[in-house]
């Protein structure tokens, strides 16, 4: 997770894993990203070793006999005392997104302006579907648009900052004690909120240098949020460019197969050290209490939510009218998707009955006596 020689993790080891990208060894996945950070989180970041293996062990199978550390589970671990798991969007479904509700003062805000101007909140050169053209957007939870997906993160950061409610921080974050570029950082930095496209840019810079996907994009909130609520602290114009590219480093590593090492950011962003990097993620991963598992409904709610901001600011999705192509595709996975439900309906049939299937069925006459 650092360069070839070090790693963010164990400033002695580094993951022997193969990066080329022609063939080679597997690349991490997230189970084994999850498995060498709460290895790192137990063991306290020590070198790795074939005896350092057994004492984990043994370690795991007594946790109280102090043969060796405890690899500790996520669900047992501590959170604050006011932080329930319910409560926390990046961890449970049915919690509401943090940026969402930021934002909506503004979009309140813009409605009310709207209705006493008479001024129409859709913007004129939307797109509507007719008989004849039906026009649809290639972004889809499964596949989000790179481009879209991108500025709805970076909006949601954008209301992050705007509407915090503090300045709360951590110095690993301070831009002012760890600058990203060698220009120095003028001293009423934290006074100036950054506009969405300047947060744009920067984060765009990033994920087209690294070829970063768009799913990647909504995991980077998804941390980001778990990191403002589980450090309780506030992403203003001080910190944000550093919690920004932590969270997209740790992103990148847990949903990308080819990880992006912490060297190849130093290329992008000249004046940054691997070392800077290698402590930043350190700490990330920490507050976060090393959990960085993201379930699929939480990632769903994230990418819906991702979509009502869209329509809340008129960031519109780049919409296509359904090619010949594309209609003949969504018509055969249609048609498996009807046969497949349909297989279970005859099944669910054949296991029991209603009254309204009783028509078919022959019965014995009564007999009375």
């Amino acid at each position: 997770m650092g360069n070839t020689v070090t790693c963010c993790v164990s400033p002695d080891a580094s993951p022997k894993l193969s990066r080329a990208r022609g063939g080679g060894g597997a690349a991490p996945g997230p189970e084994r990203w999850a498995d060498a950070y709460q290895a790192a989180a137990a063991g306290g970041g020590g070198g790795g070793g074939g005896s350092g293996s057994a004492e984990a062990e043994s370690g795991d199978s007594d946790p109280g006999g102090g043969g060796g550390p405890h690899l500790q589970h996520i669900s047992d671990r501590e959170f604050p005392d006011d932080l329930a798991l319910e409560s926390n969007p990046s961890d449970h479904p049915r919690a509401s997104t943090i940026f969402l509700s930021k934002s909506q003062t503004d979009v309140r805000e813009k409605r009310k302006s709207n209705h006493i101007n008479h001024v129409s909140p859709g913007q004129l050169t939307k797109k509507y579907s007719s008989c004849s053209t039906i026009f649809i957007d290639d972004s889809t939870v499964s596949q989000p648009n790179l481009r879209s997906t991108i500025k709805c993160v970076t909006l949601a950061i954008f209301y992050h900052i705007k509407n915090r409610d503090s300045d709360r921080s951590l110095d690993i974050f301070d831009e002012k004690s760890h600058p990203l570029t060698r220009e120095e950082v003028p001293d009423d930095y934290y006074k100036h909120d950054p506009d969405h496209k300047h947060i744009y840019r920067f984060v765009r810079t990033l994920f087209s240098a690294a070829q970063l996907t768009a799913e990647c994009a909504i995991v980077t909130l998804v941390y980001l949020e778990r990191l403002l609520t589980y450090a309780e602290i506030d992403i203003c114009p001080s910190n944000w460019k550093r919690i920004v590219l932590g969270a997209i480093l740790l992103a990148s590593k847990v949903w990308d197969d080819q990880a992006v090492w912490n060297v190849d950011y130093c290329q992008i962003l000249k004046d940054i050290t691997v070392e800077d990097m290698n402590e930043m993620e350190r700490h990330f991963l920490e507050l976060l209490q090393f959990n960085i598992n993201v379930p699929a409904s939480v990632y769903a709610k994230y990418y819906f939510d991702l979509r009502s901001l869209a329509d809340d600011n008129n960031l519109s999705f780049l919409l296509e009218p359904l090619s010949k192509e594309r209609a003949q595709k969504l018509e055969a996975i249609s048609r498996l998707c009807e046969d497949k439900y349909k297989d279970l309906s005859k099944a669910a049939m054949r296991r029991s009955f209603s009254a309204d299937n009783l028509v078919g069925i022959r019965r014995s006459n009564a007999i009375l006596s």
